[in-house]
């Protein structure tokens, strides 16, 4: 099993989009895929579930989600002792729901950050504790708000890896900057909060190990044309850009110590602005690609929906490839 937490410190790229769909694509190659919303705004969990469920959650909180898992920490009581995944049939994945409530622990995650001793790390680690319990899946994909805040530090910190979905302007090929020099904080962070303990075993998590890296990033979210051999080119405002993202990702979040023996592509793919087949995915609750007439496409949408399926395709295949190349 590999983690990977599909995170950028920009909002609005498109991340969860990015997610939800990728995993399907990966089902649809025989992976077991499952999703964890970290994002107390649980948008994945709204993307892939009816309202039903969600009521269940919001008004009746009567499900097992994310806050669920953390609560008995939160509270000094350790972690939880079960873990419940709900099944999303349209996009073949199973969920560990998302639940606002989640951002009530933030407070707790962060004074104990700033504290040595057992309990840090018992609540630093809690994201790799539950995945201790995940090892039938191939993959546990994190969902994330776009804070570098303690939930998604202690999500990170809990990861394989990370991918980055980047939207085609300056601030998101910033914000790559601002991330690896985060991360770097924290793995020194963490290895004196580590030194700290006498005893290790007191922590109840196995693996303390840091071993978050860079897998890929995604462009999203630009204008495109097909030029004169009908190839699908970003029109040059973005193309721009766009050209100036490799060197970003290569100076701020690749070194060569650590990818020396990996030469990986970390550009998994390109995505350009699918207009209106996201919010007919988002009303339908189900993948892009999978998009049918009964979900409203009509005429030109069709091609489309094959382009996705093509888009998404091509994004699994080389996500398997660069995690597979870690091995």
């Amino acid at each position: 099993m590999k983690s990977v937490a599909v995170f950028t410190n920009k909002g609005g790229v498109g991340k969860t989009t990015l997610l939800c769909n990728l995993a399907a694509a990966l089902a649809k190659r025989n992976k077991k895929v499952l999703i964890v919303d970290a994002d107390p705004q649980a948008n994945a969990t709204q993307y892939m579930f009816d309202d039903d469920v969600l009521e269940e959650i919001y008004d009746k909180k009567s499900l097992y989600t994310i806050y669920s898992m953390a609560r008995p920490l939160s509270q000094g009581k350790g972690f939880s002792a079960t873990h419940e995944f709900r099944r999303s049939q349209a996009f073949n994945v199973d969920v560990l729901l998302g639940d606002p409530r989640l951002a009530l622990i933030e407070d707790t995650l962060a004074a104990d950050w700033n504290s040595s001793g057992v309990r840090g790390l018992r609540t630093t680690f809690l994201f790799r504790e539950m995945l201790s319990a995940c090892k039938a899946y191939d993959y546990v994909l994190f969902d994330m708000g776009p804070s570098l805040g303690s939930i998604n530090r202690s999500a990170l910190i809990s990861c394989d890896f990370f991918l980055l979905p980047l939207s085609i302007d300056i601030f998101s090929v910033r914000a790559t900057e601002n991330i690896a020099a985060w991360i770097s904080s924290w793995r020194k962070r963490l290895d004196l909060n580590i030194s700290s303990v006498a005893d290790l075993s007191d922590v109840e998590v196995d693996d303390l190990e840091f071993r978050l890296n860079l897998l890929g990033y995604v462009n999203q979210q630009y204008t495109a044309k097909r030029d004169s051999l009908g190839s699908r080119r970003p029109v040059k405002a973005y193309e721009k850009i766009m050209n100036t993202i490799p060197a970003a990702i290569e100076k701020s979040m690749v070194t060569s110590g650590k990818y020396s023996q990996r030469p990986l592509n970390f550009h998994m793919g390109t995505i350009p602005n699918l207009h209106s087949l996201v919010p007919m995915s988002q009303s339908s609750r189900k993948p892009i690609f999978e998009l049918k007439s009964s979900d409203g496409i009509v005429g030109a949408h069709f091609v489309k929906v094959a382009e996705a399926d093509d888009l998404y395709r091509e994004i699994a295949v080389r996500f398997i490839e660069n995690i597979e190349s870690f091995k």
